[in-house]
């Protein structure tokens, strides 16, 4: 048991002395991982999806997400707005797009169909980005190192244990640590991008009225989804509720832009509508 109490200490203590980062929308979190490594992940992970995946060579198709891209980089904090950001569309049925630490995203044809224009697809990838400003990637493999020691820690204390008893006891620590912690970890992060995607379409001239309409979209094909409870994701009636109660925060931001730039330019192809 002193081995457990050890372990625990020196984590608590490496958390303490990292927890002090708080993301975009001031909320504490847990970094244990410099940029610069989470910049060498992000490029190691963009090279493998484009081995695994087809990357679309439809000029129209990457003229649109290229443009979405640079609408929103536009307005991104400055150090992310100096970096050379590569834009991808994979031809894939997939309803699914992402930013990676380092400068990179990805759209699929599945999500670029899904959203019926060029606004709900901003708040798709705004969402993506909001990921990378709130260094989600960092925190979650933080707080899997964290747990890992835990429960290292814990399996050594409970050498004197039965075998089967041990087991229960562990899976039972496992059991609590997904549901408890890492599944409200990740409805969290999925809610904070979710909040800085909304802020980030506004300011680059997109209608943030067109963000929960997005999500009502993905209602219709989410039918049989887990409970919320064990999802990593909030549900999209959730999402729905708390995108719609920030609309109105952001509309100042929404109206300035259109006052001094008019509405981003991005038209969906309708080549998209044909598929």
């Amino acid at each position: 048991m002193k081995v457990l109490v050890k372990v625990c200490l020196m984590l608590v203590v490496a958390g303490t002395i990292v927890a002090c980062t708080t993301s975009p929308t001031g909320r504490s979190q847990l970094n244990l991982f410099s940029g610069s490594a989470l910049n060498s992940l992000g490029a190691e992970s963009f090279a493998e999806i484009k081995q695994q995946e087809k990357v679309s060579t439809d000029r129209e198709l990457n003229a649109y997400a290229q443009c979405l891209a640079d609408a929103i980089i536009e307005v991104l904090p400055e150090e992310y707005q100096g970096r050379e950001w590569e834009v991808a569309v994979f031809e894939s049925d997939t309803i699914n797009a992402f930013a990676l630490p380092g400068g990179y995203m990805g759209f699929y044809t599945g999500i670029m169909r899904l959203a019926e224009n060029e606004h709900q697809l901003a708040a798709v990838m705004g969402h993506e980005i909001g990921h990378v400003l709130a260094d989600h990637s960092s925190e979650r493999l933080s707080t899997n190192l964290l747990l890992s020691g835990i429960m290292v820690g814990a399996d050594i204390a409970l050498t004197d244990r039965p075998p089967q008893q041990r087991g229960m006891i562990m899976a039972g620590l496992g059991l609590g640590a997904q549901v408890g912690v890492m599944l409200p970890y990740s409805r969290t992060h999925e809610s904070e991008a979710d909040e800085i995607g909304l802020d980030l379409m506004a300011r680059a001239g997109f209608d943030p009225h067109e963000a929960p309409k997005l999500w009502e979209n993905m209602a219709k094909i989410s039918q049989g989804a887990p409970p919320e409870l064990l999802s990593t994701h909030p549900s999209p009636q959730t999402r729905i509720r708390n995108l719609s109660r920030q609309i109105p925060e952001v509309m100042p931001l929404y109206e300035a832009r259109l006052a001094s730039a008019g509405p981003a330019n991005c038209p969906r192809p309708r080549s998209l509508d044909q598929n």
